[in-house]
């Protein structure tokens, strides 16, 4: 895998676009500048890596669009240190921009082909982070609580679970929804036993699933 200037410079003018979307935080910014977007496709995909859209990983699942990673970090707030839950590893360019921004990532993923191709993957480009293969509605409450949890597919209600693996004070951010097009959730928790839930627009997300799937073949 290569980094070239080229693809350098279709990065610059991708956080260009971004910031003409609203995506304002530097540090934000500078992860995706830095990320090498194309390492986490399909190489036929290699010059459409840096245009502002998904598309296919395998495994029916997909790799979000630029912006949509990035507003989701956005929300997040991630400070060096946060421990954060993402809900769906998928290709792992999420997980690398929380990883990039300091934060202490734990990922789970249900699919078993992406599970074990992506955590060698981010391992092979020293990105650490505790990964899980699991179902993400349960989220995992051994490591928690959360200072932040992210979900990467739209789920169809927010899961119980994962409002209370998160810290008082603490931010999850979601797309709820049981369509082909969601609602972008911010949720604070507020108290013990309270919640601040914040609608931020629509956004389309393959569905979140239950359970585990084991696709993978040797």
């Amino acid at each position: 895998m290569q980094d070239t200037y080229k693809h350098k410079g279709q990065r610059k003018k991708l956080t260009e676009e971004l910031k003409k979307q609203g995506i304002e935080d530097k540090k934000v910014l500078a992860a995706i500048l830095e990320i090498p977007r194309h390492f986490f496709l399909d190489i036929g995909f290699d010059k459409m890596a840096y245009h502002n859209k998904a598309f296919p990983i395998g495994a029916g699942q997909t790799i979000s669009q630029p912006y949509t990673v990035a507003f989701q970090t956005q929300v997040l707030n991630i400070n060096k240190g946060d421990k954060v839950l993402e809900i769906g590893t998928g290709s792992g360019y999420q997980t690398a921009v929380l990883i990039k921004l300091g934060a202490r990532v734990y990922t789970i993923e249900r699919q078993k082909e992406l599970f074990i191709n992506t955590q060698s993957f981010l391992s092979s480009l020293n990105y650490e982070a505790k990964f899980f293969y699991g179902d993400g509605y349960k989220g995992k409450s051994t490591y928690g609580p959360y200072d932040k949890i992210i979900g990467t597919a739209g789920a169809p209600y927010i899961p119980q679970a994962l409002k209370d693996q998160l810290k008082v004070g603490g931010v999850m951010v979601i797309p709820v929804g049981d369509s082909e097009e969601q609602i972008m959730y911010s949720i604070i928790r507020t108290s013990k036993t309270e919640y601040k839930e914040t609608k931020l627009g629509s956004f389309m997300f393959v569905p979140m699933l239950e359970g585990k799937q084991n696709t993978f073949k040797q």
